[in-house]
């Protein structure tokens, strides 16, 4: 990341199906790339308390490091059989079936509105 960019996860407002779809997404600036990795905390409150600054209760919070890549990234760096791998390991099927079955998808949907 150039001059430490910090990416911001953003989500749609729209309560109707949005240009995402709900799917959030991180506005990047012009001068920036997406990142091929984004680091998140996972925060977990763990059902205990802990007395605050002012006495009050606080609840106790684990936090947990996950890390997401960019599967494009991936693809164009690793071989076919260990993208697959890592696919599967996602719950994810490899590539040439989901392309098979997104093929057909594409192909139901045109003859569905009557286009070759």
């Amino acid at each position: 990341m150039k001059n430490n960019w910090i990416p911001e996860i953003m989500y749609e407002e729209a309560e109707s199906e949005g240009m995402t779809s709900h799917i959030p997404f991180i506005p990047v600036p012009q001068e920036e790339e997406m990142p091929n990795i984004l680091y998140i905390f996972e925060s977990r409150e763990t059902g205990e308390y802990e007395p605050g600054p002012d006495g009050e209760e606080l609840p106790v919070t684990e936090m947990d490091l996950h890390q997401y890549a960019d599967m494009g990234a991936l693809k164009t760096t690793l071989d076919l059989e260990t993208y697959d791998k890592v696919r599967i390991a996602l719950g994810l099927e490899p590539l040439k079936d989901a392309e098979a079955k997104g093929k057909n998808i594409t192909q139901n949907i045109r003859n569905n509105l009557g286009i070759s």
